[in-house]
């Protein structure tokens, strides 16, 4: 999702200081490396299989089956009760017979070796902020909060990532099915939790942990460690809710340094490698109980979403909160962040490097509806269940760092800020038309959204540009993104059109049919291998290995992605009733600009007749404008659909943003009336 911007800069990490010594290794080493990481990932695979009784079952049940065999053997018994004797008469002879050998077949690796340099050179050698140039966001419910109390909406949602854990751990969840029939790979959900980036002077690397039984809370300048786990079992909701609120009402104050020290955390990689090196000498523990936490949660201590009086600037404001927040809110480096705000609204704020938007995604997905629909909540708004006294306090993590640091943290908080301060956000909720509309037109959404971005950009500037629009590759084992440019002639020759007052209706349409024809073409090589940017990308990292100069591949990756697109998909539409409750469905969520003068667009279809646009770009630049864009997107979507005859008659008021809203000024009945309308009964989990 955020993928383009570090795409577009990885080309700088490969020249800046110290990471060219690093590329004079030679090119079948990294290969041999490449290797070498691939097999420990699947010994460490096939062990957890074992242990968690997926492969080939559960050691009590190898036990069971020996005791059984070992009972038959003494006891004179045919264990298989005759079978294998008639299965002996039906079957030939043949094991008697003298083995043939049989050729092995020859196939190409099933695992893109790119994935490995992807990873490396795109995320772990770029030595620039992770904040907005690397991280992204997931929103909550727009139109809903189901609990106004901030720990107790913290509580059920960390419990149901905890569940989600397990579950993942234990391999419960079926793989996610391309046309509901060709699964697609599952490496990348193996570091949701317990992951921690941690930086390096010349790359970073990446940290995981089998089990962690905490997660590392942030509230008021202070760092708490919640264990999430009892000597029975997993925490429930409501000691969760306990734990939280304790530290909620803890007067305590935050020490000298600790309250920005998660600043340093934006700050460039090799600066921070060097300050968290002298952090981890004076305040191990402290370090240790943040990077090995299960998952950051940042109770903030403001409100946001989406209120009646301003919707649309309250509605930026949650984006960029979640995007950025203060700077120092946030662990940057942790997997993801849980960020639960004063009035009950939830947010993540996710590390990209260690997998793509879809696999958070799939979590926050089960997250939202469990912690609605199965979880629920009183009357009252706390979870359900009972508190459990006998819980110890939260620990309170303490920091004994020297003054010496004071100056590299203000520092990294001011060039936070200035980031942040510098990136301009816009959610567009369209309800005019959705999913089924486009379908209704026999034509694929996406290709639908991308042409219609295509003609807002240009209205927007003028001119076409490169488009980035990430696709997933995971038909093969450990792929994770190819590049689709879906600004294509056809799609020009139609934007050209719908701008010449003298092409006709039809001859608009035909030119949109061979744009969209030509995306489809485009979709599908780059999902079946045969996109050709991660091959460039594999080509230049190459070049660069053997210090051979290729003018065409410097060329082709020193060009600019002004407009970044990423489709969020709903991949477990079974959680959600959205022909009931079409509120409650996930908004999706966005990411920074590649470009500094450029935009990022992601898109997500909530249910069938709406979709929800994020936009982001900077300020510093005069050419771009988020709102602007914004409105062009809406106009664009019309615009397009009045091309079919089904579309022609769309119209009429646009949805007030603040009509489903409860928002902090609403007050608690409000909000306990948003829960009302949840269903009472859990959905299909």
């Amino acid at each position: 999702m955020a993928e383009a911007h570090q795409a577009v800069g990885f080309r700088l990490s490969l020249t800046s200081d110290g990471a060219e010594v690093d590329l004079s290794a030679p090119v079948l080493q990294e290969i041999y490396l490449s290797g070498l990481r691939s097999w420990k990932r699947r010994l460490s695979r096939f062990r957890k299989d074992i242990l968690t009784g997926v492969y080939p079952a559960s050691p009590f049940s190898w036990l069971f089956l020996f005791g059984a065999i070992q009972l038959a053997c003494f006891l004179q018994l045919d264990p298989s009760l005759g079978l294998m004797e008639k299965i002996k008469e039906v079957l030939p002879d043949w094991w008697s017979a003298s083995p043939s050998p049989v050729p092995p077949v020859s196939r190409p690796q099933t695992r893109p070796q790119v994935s490995d340099w992807w990873e490396e050179f795109v995320y772990l050698r770029a030595r620039n902020s992770l904040m907005v140039n690397s991280n992204y966001y997931l929103m909550d419910f727009l139109y809903v909060t189901p609990t106004p109390l901030q720990a107790a909406r913290a509580g059920n949602a960390v419990h149901a990532l905890l569940l989600y854990q397990h579950r993942l751990s234990r391999q419960e969840f079926p793989p996610t099915l391309l046309m509901e029939t060709r699964p697609l790979c599952s490496a990348q959900y193996e570091k949701i939790f317990n992951t921690t980036r941690v930086p390096g002077v010349h790359k970073d690397h990446i940290h995981h942990l089998c089990d962690s039984r905490h997660v590392a809370v942030f509230h008021r300048g202070r760092f708490f460690r919640v264990e999430t786990h009892a000597p029975s079992g997993l925490l429930s909701s409501r000691a969760l809710e306990q734990q939280f609120q304790r530290i909620l009402d803890d007067p305590s104050p935050a020490c000298p340094h600790e309250e920005h020290l998660a600043a340093l955390t934006t700050a460039p990689r090799g600066t921070w490698a060097q300050l968290r090196r002298l952090v981890k000498t004076r305040a191990a523990e402290a370090l240790e109980a943040v990077e090995g936490a299960a998952f950051f949660v940042s109770l903030d201590s403001e409100p946001t979403g989406l209120t009646k009086d301003d919707p649309a600037a309250s509605l930026d404001a949650y984006a960029h909160a979640l995007l950025a927040g203060q700077g120092h809110d946030r662990w940057f480096d942790k997997s993801f962040t849980l960020i639960v705000f004063s009035n009950g609204k939830l947010g993540l704020s996710v590390e990209h490097s260690w997998a793509d938007c879809p696999i958070s995604g799939h979590m926050w997905e089960f997250t939202l509806a469990t912690e609605c629909f199965q979880l629920g909540y009183s009357a009252d708004g706390h979870c359900k269940g009972h508190p459990d006294p006998t819980l110890p306090q939260p620990q309170r993590l303490y920091w004994d760092l020297p003054d010496e640091i004071h100056p590299s943290v203000s520092l990294a908080l001011r060039g936070a800020r200035a980031l942040s301060a510098n990136i301009d956000c816009h959610v567009l909720p369209f309800s005019r038309f959705g999913k089924s509309f486009i379908k209704r037109c026999h034509l694929s959404p996406d290709s639908f959204l991308q042409m219609a971005l295509q003609l807002a950009h240009f209205r927007d500037r003028g001119r076409f540009c490169l488009t980035y629009e990430s696709v997933m590759t995971r038909l093969f084992l450990e792929g994770r993104t190819e590049t689709v440019r879906p600004c294509t002639r056809e799609a020009c020759d139609f934007v050209r059109a719908m701008e010449d007052g003298g092409k006709t209706g039809p001859q608009r349409l035909a030119l949109f049919r061979l744009a969209v024809d030509k995306h489809q073409a485009l979709l599908k090589a780059a999902m079946s291998g045969q996109g050709v940017d991660r091959h460039l990308f594999a080509l230049y990292i190459v070049s660069r290995f053997l210090h051979l100069q290729s003018p065409f591949l410097a060329q082709v990756h020193s060009e600019q992605w002004h407009l970044a697109t990423s489709q969020i998909p709903v991949q477990q539409r079974h959680l959600f009733d959205t022909h009931n409750y079409p509120d409650y469905v996930s908004s999706g969520g966005g990411f920074g600009p590649a470009d500094d003068h450029g935009y990022g667009v992601s898109y997500i279809f909530m249910g069938a007749d709406a979709i929800t646009f994020h936009i982001s770009s900077k300020k510093s630049s005069s050419k771009t404008d988020s709102h602007r864009l914004g409105q062009h997107i809406e106009n664009a979507l019309l615009d397009v659909a009045s091309l079919f005859q089904a579309g022609q008659g769309l119209g009429g008021r646009r949805r007030g943003l603040g009509e489903k809203d409860s928002g902090p000024e609403t007050g608690a009945l409000s909000s306990q009336t948003q829960s009302s309308r949840a269903p009472t009964k859990p959905t299909d989990l």
